[in-house]
């Protein structure tokens, strides 16, 4: 299945921005209250503002020109206690919208976390780490900027538009069509400019992502750079990344700040209509002086939100992208399905293998029908050259993929109808470069075992005791309580795989597949793990993947890993002359 994001955003049809909104929309459905009160809180102050110039135009004509000072007092006090109700509704339309902005913030992050923990790992495979920290820091960033900032004021320019149209139409319909002219126009320019416009933020948020995954591609391996003296390397990917993400922020900020400048000139141009009509209008005695401040207040009020609607336009478009980019992953599904098997099978292996054909992506094929079985509580070995299928046939093993035809049963079921927390309690999976978290040795142990958490130090050493696997813990200067950094850098390779070995074996698994865990430690430490391995219990069984032959030497069978076959290849000596004569023949 293809999992790579840039070719899914790239090839699905974009939706609407209407469309787009009301799928932002639903996951603020939580906080429908808040909104309606941020509603209510701008419809207020745009209420006031548009009331505001038809008092002014009123008290110009019956109070000023007639040196009525007693009304003009009165009408300027309304408009002083106006200003203020209108300063208030829109600080409080702000606070609840940040307090919404920021919780929509939390949901949704939160929301692509768990979706991300859904997927598989092939879409991990197909996806540039740095890339998927842009879509969850920076265009989520974008989006709440849009909810906090811009989403009621962008309203509220909408209500003050409308409104103030309708009172230009009202007050004098033939310079109230004249004076809209120019508003019609920016209606049309901004249809035809919105998807240009959306595409180049598109474009710039795409390439942010690989700037963002070459930098941590980078860092991640500047040992090996600095290693192999290959700065020059670094700086020129780096350079190349860096100047295409140049060019389209070049290109989206000309596209975001395009419509500033078109609003601004034809907010001009209406201006300009409304004072040569005015004043034509005046000089015929078809208008008033004050009705011409009126109607030049309700122009600027319909303008001057358009000036504004230009940047939120800009604003609303960057957030849509992202969303684009977000929604890619939220409408992902999983190719690893549970599905039911009700089945039950007297006498069944462990595990087993039926016709199994597998390849990556889609490629070309690595195992070709495949068939064999695991009895409980023996050891397996597989073995075969670098590039065989060994690490793949335990991958499949622990169903980290499903096979692209055939199927695999344990315990007589179909393993696609165990829930991933029930497959992850038999099934334990030393990988071949363990990763580990921040913390210590114990959060380390414990991640994903709850049986333990709320053990206390001195319990679990207990555990760990009755497990056989106190020696283990004792090549860790502080034990438990010892500090491990953000990917294990503070420890040894060799003693992060003891620690993927202790968390393995204190979930007490049915299988334990071990994947080169003993390729970067010493020979008395790997006698230690051996130790441990022959004190599991008699029905756990054991696969093992090395290439050190003394480490596969006491299985009860062992299997030839190549060219996509699984061979059965008896004895201990038998699968060191294929081993040999593989070596020979390449």
């Amino acid at each position: 299945m293809n999992y790579n994001l840039n070719d899914i955003s790239g090839k699905q049809q974009k939706a609407s921005n209407l469309e787009i909104l009301r799928k932002l929309l639903q996951l603020m459905k939580e906080e429908h209250g808040n909104l309606w009160l941020a509603l209510f809180a701008i419809l207020t102050n745009s209420g006031l503002n548009l009331l505001s110039p038809f008092i002014m135009g009123y008290t110009i004509d019956k109070f000023i020109v007639h040196k009525d000072f007693h009304g003009v007092l009165v009408n300027a006090t309304l408009l002083v206690c106006m200003a203020l109700i209108s300063f208030t509704a829109g600080t409080q339309q702000t606070r609840i919208m940040g307090g919404v902005a920021q919780r929509m913030l939390f949901k949704l992050r939160n929301t692509l976390i768990n979706k991300l923990q859904e997927l598989p790992v092939a879409f991990f495979n197909q996806n540039k780490t740095g890339d998927l920290i842009s879509r969850i820091n920076n265009d989520t960033d974008k989006i709440n900027q849009f909810f906090s900032q811009s989403f009621m004021q962008f309203i509220g320019n909408i209500v003050t538009m409308t409104g103030a149209g309708i009172f230009l139409l009202a007050i004098n319909f033939k310079l109230g069509l004249a004076t809209l002219v120019p508003g019609i126009l920016i209606v049309i320019f901004t249809r035809a400019a919105s998807g240009w416009v959306k595409n180049k933020n598109a474009a710039s948020m795409k390439n942010t992502g690989g700037l963002s995954a070459e930098i941590q591609e980078g860092l991640n391996n500047f040992k090996v750079i600095i290693a192999f003296n290959r700065r020059d390397y670094f700086r020129t990917r780096f350079n190349e990344v860096n100047d295409q993400n140049y060019k389209t922020a070049k290109a989206a900020g000309i596209a975001n700040n395009i419509f500033i400048s078109v609003y601004g000139f034809l907010a001009s141009m209406a201006q300009l209509i409304v004072l040569t009509f005015g004043i034509y209008l005046i000089s015929i005695g078809q208008f008033s002086i004050g009705l011409l401040v009126s109607y030049l207040s309700y122009s600027n009020n319909f303008y001057n939100p358009l000036r504004q609607l230009a940047a939120l336009w800009t604003t609303f478009q960057v957030a849509m992208a992202g969303f684009d980019r977000v929604s890619v992953i939220l409408n992902m599904e999983s190719d690893l399905p549970v599905v039911s098997d009700d089945r039950k099978m007297d006498n069944a292996p462990l595990l087993e293998f039926r016709n199994v054909h597998f390849g990556y992506d889609g490629g070309r094929e690595i195992l070709h029908n495949i068939n064999f079985s695991l009895d409980r509580g023996r050891t397996y070995a597989l073995v075969g050259p670098t590039g065989g299928g060994k690490t793949t046939t335990a991958s499949l093993l622990a169903r980290l993929y499903d096979p692209n035809q055939g199927q695999i049963f344990l315990n007589g079921k179909n393993i696609r109808s165990f829930s991933a927390e029930e497959r992850t309690r038999r099934i334990g999976f030393i990988l071949q470069e363990p990763f580990l978290f921040s913390g210590t040795v114990r959060d380390n142990i414990l991640y994903g075992n709850e049986v333990y958490r709320e053990y206390s130090n001195a319990a679990l050493e207990e555990v760990i005791k009755n497990a056989n696997l106190q020696s283990l813990l004792a090549i860790f200067e502080n034990g438990l309580d010892t500090n491990v950094t953000a990917g294990g850098e503070s420890i040894s390779l060799g003693q992060k795989q003891l620690i993927a070995f202790i968390r393995a074996v204190l979930r007490n698994p049915d299988l334990l597949i071990l994947d080169e865990a003993t390729a970067n430690i010493d020979t008395i430490t790997e006698q230690l793990l051996q130790d441990i391995l022959n004190k599991l219990p008699e029905e756990t069984t054991r696969v093992i993947i090395a290439h050190r032959l003394n480490t596969i030497q006491n299985a009860d069978e062992i299997f030839f890993v190549n060219a996509g076959e699984v061979i059965r290849a008896g004895s201990f000596d038998h699968a060191v002359n294929m081993l040999l004569q593989e070596k020979r023949a390449s």
